[in-house]
């Protein structure tokens, strides 16, 4: 055992580590490899920040459109057109010179048309679908025997 540490203490790539300024640039090496990786985790603890950042700015921002729209809204419900429109809707009111004609729900909506009936619309939905949900769709049908879409 002692022979062989011996010869492994005579190989020259041992000597050479054994070697001061080689020592000095393995030490430099590694504090090069710690000083890069700790700027690495900095940079990306920076983007990480940013990116919080930037999402809260963009909440903050909708926050203050939605505060802006209740602003809009609560100055239309001060108006006179606004008034005159909700006496018009809750009370059956007209302006002067004007005729009033009251049609009965049942009747309004007798000559309505049902949108999902249409098939564009129906067609329309079948777009807004994933390709994979749409492939599960086909896959369930199939296994089902259900034949009529």
């Amino acid at each position: 055992m002692f022979d062989e540490i011996q010869k492994l203490l005579k190989n020259p790539y041992i000597r050479q580590l054994r070697d001061v300024r080689v020592l000095g640039l393995v030490v430099f090496g590694i504090l090069a490899l710690l000083v890069s990786w700790n700027g690495i985790a900095a940079i990306q603890t920076n983007y990480e920040l940013q990116k919080q950042i930037a999402r809260l700015q963009q909440e903050n921002d909708v926050r203050q459109l939605e505060n802006n729209n209740l602003k809009l809204s609560n100055e239309y419900y001060n108006t006179n057109e606004y008034l005159e429109l909700a006496a018009r809707k809750q009370f059956g009111k007209a302006a002067p010179g004007e005729t009033l004609l009251l049609v009965p729900k049942t009747v309004a909506m007798a000559h309505t048309t049902n949108l999902e009936s249409h098939p564009q619309t129906v067609q329309k939905k079948q777009l807004r679908k994933s390709s994979f949900q749409r492939n599960f769709e086909a896959w369930m049908q199939f296994f089902s025997h259900r034949l009529d879409s």
